[in-house]
Parts: C-alpha cells; structure tokens; sequence
C-alpha cells in the first residue's frame, strides 16, 4: 500500500508541471478601470521629441514585481498593429514602464503614428478583462 501511494504521489508532482499556465498569472482589472493618453491629443502635430503622459481611473499604478490587487503599471504601444497577446508576458514590441511611470518622452521620426496604452500586471501579463486605452493618431512634423 506504501509503494502504491509514493508512486500516486510522484505521479501528482510529476504532473505538477503542465497544470500551471501563464493564464494562471493573470490579474483581474477593477470593474470600469480604463486608461487614457492625456497628452498629446489624437491628431495633434508634435515634433520629434514627444512627452507621452498616462491616465488610469479606477485602478492604482504599481511597479513591475509588486503582485497588488486592482494595479498595475504602463506598457506603450508605438504603430502596433495589433494587441499583445493575453495571458503571457508582453515582450520587446511594448515600450515597459515597470517602475511605475506615468509619463515618456520618446522620439520618433517625422510622419504619422498611432500610440495605445496597455496595463499590464505585476508580470507584465495584461488584465482580463484588458485595460487597454483608444488609439490615437499623431503627426510628427
């Protein structure tokens, strides 16, 4: 009967493994929390060096690493055409702000762009549902 359960048991651990996703590191948004670029506004002509600041309602900002409910820190979206995926880290195409800023002063070249706020979690996963801000347009004169 020993032999049988510290196989059971070995078993269970050997398992262990592929029972834990990355969907399991997901953090839930706070109903009705939304993010926003307070400036520049969409469809505004900036130069080349451009301050990008944040907005968050109904949510904190917390730094990378800081496993907080109802937080989260900044990741910016520069001429993406899509979103990062759920459930997984978001990698190099994101711009990270991770200690927790609320505002970027990046440069671009001359043309139009598009910028997008995701938040993403203590793990840079975004929320479910994802907190994610409008698109907006800019031109870089």
């Amino acid at each position: 009967m020993k032999s049988k359960i510290t196989y059971l048991f070995f078993l269970t651990l050997s398992l262990f493994p592929y029972a834990v996703t990355a969907g399991d590191n997901v953090s839930p948004s706070a109903n009705g929390a939304y993010v926003y670029i307070i400036s520049p506004a969409d469809g505004e002509t900036v130069g080349q060096t451009v301050t990008v600041k944040f907005g968050l309602a109904g949510m904190g900002v917390s730094p990378a690493g800081l496993d907080k409910a109802n937080t989260g820190h900044h990741h910016l979206l520069i001429d993406a055409d899509s979103l990062p995926a759920a459930g997984v880290p978001m990698g190099k195409d994101v711009k990270h702000f991770g200690g927790g800023q609320t505002e970027t002063t990046i440069e671009l070249p001359k043309g139009k762009h598009t910028l997008q706020l995701v938040m993403g979690n203590y793990l840079h996963i975004p929320h479910e549902p994802p907190v994610v801000s409008e698109k907006i347009t800019i031109y870089v004169k």
